[in-house]
């Protein structure tokens, strides 16, 4: 998959473009509990509503991704996905019951939850084969995230959160007019078939199973602090502006995060298994201070280890992911991976974090946290100790396979 003109304006396209979508989804992810919890809803309602978007994922992430693997034209996919979006998040603020809220609330995340495993196959596309890293065009979104975050607080503030959907939807539009301004990815060779039998094989490589498994418990927690911590915020007696605050710490300094990764990080799978051990212990440093924090302040500067864990991991994994799956499973790829960050693990961290948040406090959901990222770190350490003892070990079986051609897959 080349692109066919690697000229500048286009290149500029796609930073803008990850720059808008992802401060589109932080006005969605960052602020909608704090609309949920004014129109009366418990924090054991708003875990449970706001699980849906990981069990939607864990259908939609697959659907939209074999569609982008069978497709010719990636950005006609994603531009589905976000004229989906548009739509529906207009219906999500006017439904005025319980059984409206989650009709189409399970609709809207059908098209938005995979819009950033999408994204990052997208963006793979573009740079393949040519000498741009990966971490140059995600750090747009990590600024994205945080600028729109800490401006977005005040802005909320002061219409109400009942009018997020205006916001949300001034910056999708955007984000989609920037999608529209790239050039299509010329094919350089045939596409390869996507078939049932080659896609089973990425089951049946043992350490990739490992890292989706170990992926989801350490997501556990980490889905809980993004449900529940602007409430937590709130409770302590913080502003939206001070959640604002928190989101922009948690994610400006992913741009240094991913710099240094694309600059200095080794892509050998023992050495990024090996990271995202020391990542695992982080998290679970991140969710003991969570537990101790006694003031809003002390909760926003705690964020700041998201840059390391989060995009850390997000970082890894994606290169991971790219090792682990051959190349026309690409976007399946991703979004298994992403179902395994975001997905089953998400339907258990809303349930589970919002009943502990309800019954037992924060303190207590987030020392759960801490637990749960020291078992994902223990896991991690055990693999990367076995593939230190098999270097020669990279995924020959999935590189292999007699029914296709090794030719690039290409989207048109």
């Amino acid at each position: 998959m080349r692109n066919m003109n690697n000229d500048q304006p286009s290149l500029k396209s796609l930073k803008l473009y990850n720059f808008f979508i992802y401060g589109t989804m932080v006005i969605f992810t960052g602020f909608f509990q704090l609309y949920l919890q004014d129109i009366g809803m418990s924090k054991v309602e708003i875990g449970s509503l706001m699980a849906i978007a990981p069990f939607v994922s864990v259908f939609a992430n697959p659907f939209w991704g074999y569609w982008s693997d069978r497709a010719e034209n990636i950005k006609r996919v994603i531009l589905i996905m976000m004229t989906g979006t548009l739509l529906l998040v207009q219906f999500v603020f006017q439904a005025n019951t319980y059984a409206m809220i989650y009709s189409t609330m399970i609709l809207f995340y059908f098209f938005q939850t995979p819009m950033f495993s999408q994204t990052n196959t997208l963006i793979l596309g573009y740079i393949e084969g040519t000498s741009q890293k990966f971490g140059s065009f995600r750090l747009w979104g990590s600024i994205g995230w945080a600028l729109t975050a800490v401006a977005a607080g005040p802005v909320i503030d002061r219409l109400g959160s009942g009018r997020i959907s205006i916001v949300f939807s001034i910056m999708l539009v955007i984000a989609a007019v920037f999608m529209l301004s790239l050039p299509n990815i010329q094919k350089t060779t045939g596409s390869a078939t996507v078939n049932l039998r080659g896609f089973s094989k990425l089951f049946l490589n043992p350490y990739f199973i490992w890292f989706i498994l170990l992926g989801i418990v350490v997501s556990i927690p980490n889905t809980m602090n993004n449900t529940f911590m602007s409430l937590y915020i709130l409770d302590l007696g913080g502003t939206k502006q001070m959640v604002g605050l928190a989101i922009f710490f948690a994610s400006i300094f992913e741009v240094a995060v991913f710099l240094l990764c694309d600059r200095y990080l080794k892509r050998k799978i023992n050495v990024l298994i090996g990271c995202l051990t020391v990542v695992s212990l982080l998290f679970s440093l991140r969710w003991l201070l969570m537990a101790e924090a006694s003031t809003p302040m002390e909760v926003a500067l705690i964020q700041v280890l998201h840059c390391i864990t989060f995009g850390g991991y997000f970082y890894v994994g994606t290169q991971l992911t790219m090792l682990f799956v051959p190349t026309q499973y690409r976007a399946s790829g991703q979004a298994i991976y992403t179902l395994s960050w975001s997905g089953i693990s998400g339907v258990i961290g809303g349930i589970a974090g919002g009943w502990m948040f309800q019954n037992f406090g924060a303190q207590t959901m987030y020392r759960t946290g801490m637990m749960l990222a020291l078992v994902g770190a223990i896991g991690f350490g055990w693999m990367w100790y076995m593939l230190r003892k098999q270097e020669d070990i990279l995924t020959p079986d999935l590189e292999t396979d007699e029914d296709y051609e090794e030719e690039p897959y290409s989207t048109h």
